[in-house]
């Protein structure tokens, strides 16, 4: 990725997180408690779209409250999904069911983005992110889970793996963002910033088309709460720490990954996967055919496949 239009990209991100203010160190996310309502409302129709028995827990941490969706059988293998940016946990809906077959299920809202998870502290570092997850890991007493990570989500469960005393087996990570390189296509991808900086539905739709191949395969009923939460939440500054892992970071990780991307994926490329195999001790990787960004929705049956067979 250009420099200079990376750094032009951030400085907006930048200036959009700086001009918000909050109400109530309990508002991280949204700035009024209408438009977190009205996006909670979203996601409780979106959640329903799993389509299997699930519960959900709050959980308290050292920096606010954990929202967790729990599915699944009991003596199943735990498994950790982390979702994309701004996507939130019901975006396993197309997926949920495949892994809850055989895997107890822990969907985690991320704390710095729309979703039940509540900050009630200062935006974390990269190292309080580490001990936020670990404090909800040690809660639920998980021992050699793996984990399923999309997007954002991805660079966070690669932080992960790369702490020398984790409980992860192994790692699934689907095109995830700014871990193996910067973003492939920056000038495609910057629909997504001014989707952010000045939310409007042709906008949203625009960048749907940007990173789905098949948008129209994505829930109406997703899409509103994918869109409110462009619309409501605030970007925030945690993108800014989401750089690459270096050489020694990856050739840290012992766990096994598997790597998947998109043929038409705007972050990732086929530079992502070599660098993947070339430092990650026990890695595969695999391109999806006809599918973008989002392939756990482009292509779900294809990813779902790759997955189960993989954890098995």
């Amino acid at each position: 990725m250009p420099k200079t239009l990376f750094k032009f990209v951030f400085l907006f991100l930048i200036v959009s997180c700086s001009s918000v203010k909050k109400e109530k160190i309990d508002d991280y996310v949204f700035k009024t408690k209408s438009e977190k309502k009205a996006y909670i409302k979203s996601y409780d129709k979106a959640l329903k779209l799993w389509d299997i028995p699930y519960t959900e827990e709050n959980i308290p941490t050292k920096f606010g409250t954990a929202h967790i969706i729990i599915a699944g059988p009991k003596n199943g293998k735990d498994l950790v999904l982390l979702h994309g940016m701004d996507a939130s946990s019901t975006m396993w809906y197309p997926n949920i069911k495949a892994l809850a077959k055989t895997h107890r299920i822990y969907a985690i809202d991320y704390i710095m983005e729309p979703g039940k998870s509540t900050l009630t502290t200062n935006p974390l570092s990269s190292e309080e992110i580490v001990v936020w997850y670990n404090q909800i890991f040690d809660h639920y007493k998980l021992k050699n889970f793996d984990i399923v990570a999309a997007s954002r989500g991805g660079w966070i469960a690669t932080l992960l793996a790369t702490q020398k005393q984790n409980n992860i087996d192994k790692v699934v990570l689907l095109s995830p963002a700014q871990t193996f390189g910067y973003i492939d296509k920056p000038r495609k991808t910057s629909a997504a910033l001014f989707l952010k900086l000045f939310p409007s539905e042709r906008k949203f739709q625009k960048t749907l088309k940007t990173f789905s191949y098949y948008p129209q395969k994505i829930s109406p009923v997703y899409k509103r709460q994918f869109y409110l939460a462009n619309k409501y939440a605030k970007s925030n500054s945690s993108m800014l720490q989401m750089k690459p892992f270096s050489d020694d970071e990856l050739k840290s990780i012992t766990n096994p990954f598997l790597v998947l991307i998109g043929d038409h994926d705007v972050i990732n490329s086929d530079d992502s996967l070599e660098r993947a195999k070339e430092f990650l001790a026990n890695c595969k990787t695999q391109k999806l055919k006809d599918a973008g960004h989002f392939l756990s929705i482009d292509q779900s049956k294809t990813t779902n496949e790759a997955i189960v067979n993989f954890l098995k």
